[in-house]
């Protein structure tokens, strides 16, 4: 079925379709990853955009329910060169077709995913739409013009859990074995959008783990008796989080704080400083960062369009601790005045595969 991606400066591209039928809007946005698709599919930082992949083969080991980080797909749309036909691996469960077509999600294949890329990359990620409908292109103009935009968007609260719940699924290793590490530490974790494998981590490090919605209060963290507090990652305009940033900004010394992604910037907003919105994000498993106090290079996992401004952090007893090498954003922050850090990038996406786990020990002396 032939299928449009239509970007909302009139720029068009063709394809054919695969998963869902359908239309939908979203930032179209793009990921180096060679590999774990299914992972960003799920992942709630990705809610309303459409991933386009550089990596051309995607599809080819199917999918298989033990590597979702939320409960849904949460892309509003999948940009491939090649869907893979045939999926070659023992865990399969289903083909990448299918899986969206389940989740009611939409992929195009076929069209120029380098033009695409390169587009993007000097344009900036802006908003699309996809559609196998069959409108003319002035009906989906009229249709993007409505949409809005990233930026000044709360998109935190869709992502979030409901009601409080406590992570209790064991730690599954390497080779399938389960095991519950006795838990030293209880953390809350503010769910912005939280991914499964932080809370399978933070497990693993020894701790119980209480997961709260984002709206949750000050007040109703304390009363958990925590000895540390996590800040999810999310999806969204960090700025637009004003009651997360209240509630961080009053927890403050009262508690160690550890974030990752989202909970970096509300960190880092909470502490006085800015953010801003990137021109095309950083998403891929392959970004060099630099830990400026050991002087070592991290190969790490990211996902954000907007980033902490390193401007608004002098004057605001706040040490800049890690820096991107590809454009000399800040990737990590921490408070010279109370107990809490963050970085902007995923230690628990393994793509080291294990460069970055020390923060969670760092976060484990933190509360000791």
């Amino acid at each position: 079925m032939k299928a449009i991606l239509l970007l909302e400066d009139g720029t068009m591209f063709t394809g054919r379709s695969f998963g869902a039928a359908g239309e939908k809007c979203g930032e179209v946005v793009f990921n180096t990853s060679m590999c774990g698709y299914q992972e960003i599919l799920t992942d709630p930082s990705y809610r309303d955009q459409i991933i386009t992949m550089t990596y051309p083969l995607q599809g080819n080991y199917g999918t298989c329910n033990d590597d979702v980080e939320s409960d849904r797909v949460q892309v509003a749309g999948f940009v491939v060169k090649e869907n893979s036909a045939v999926t070659s691996s023992w865990r399969s469960e289903k083909s990448l077709s299918d899986y969206l077509k389940g989740a009611g999600v939409m992929g195009i294949e076929g069209l120029d995913t380098r033009m695409l890329v390169r587009y993007i990359r000097e344009k900036g990620a802006m908003n699309g739409i996809l559609s196998t409908t069959g409108d003319s292109v002035d009906v989906l103009k009229a249709k993007l013009a409505e949409y809005p935009s990233m930026a000044g968007r709360d998109l935190a609260k869709e992502v979030s859990c409901k009601k409080p719940y406590t992570w209790k699924k064991p730690v599954v290793d390497i080779v399938g074995k389960t095991k519950t590490p006795k838990a030293e530490f209880k953390v809350v974790a503010i769910d912005y959008g939280i991914k499964q494998n932080i809370l399978r981590l933070l497990v693993s490090h020894g701790c119980s783990v209480q997961v709260v919605p984002a709206t949750a209060t000050a007040k109703e963290i304390l009363a958990y008796k925590p000895d540390g507090l996590f800040l999810s990652n999310g999806p969204g305009d960090p700025a637009a989080v004003t009651y997360g940033i209240e509630t961080v900004k009053s927890l403050l010394g009262k508690l160690p704080i550890f974030g990752i992604c989202l909970g970096h910037q509300i960190l880092t907003l909470a502490l006085g400083g800015k953010t801003y919105k990137l021109k095309f994000g950083h998403r891929g498993g392959n970004h060099p960062v630099k830990n400026l106090k050991t002087n070592a290079i991290e190969i790490t996992s990211q996902n954000h369009g907007f980033c902490s401004d390193i401007d608004s952090l002098k004057g605001k007893g706040v040490e800049i601790t890690h820096m991107n090498l590809n454009d000399n954003t800040v990737e990590g922050i921490k408070s010279k005045k109370y107990p809490a850090f963050s970085v902007q990038y995923h230690p628990e996406a393994s793509p080291g595969p294990h460069d970055s786990l020390y923060l969670f020990n760092d976060f484990r002396k933190l509360m000791s």
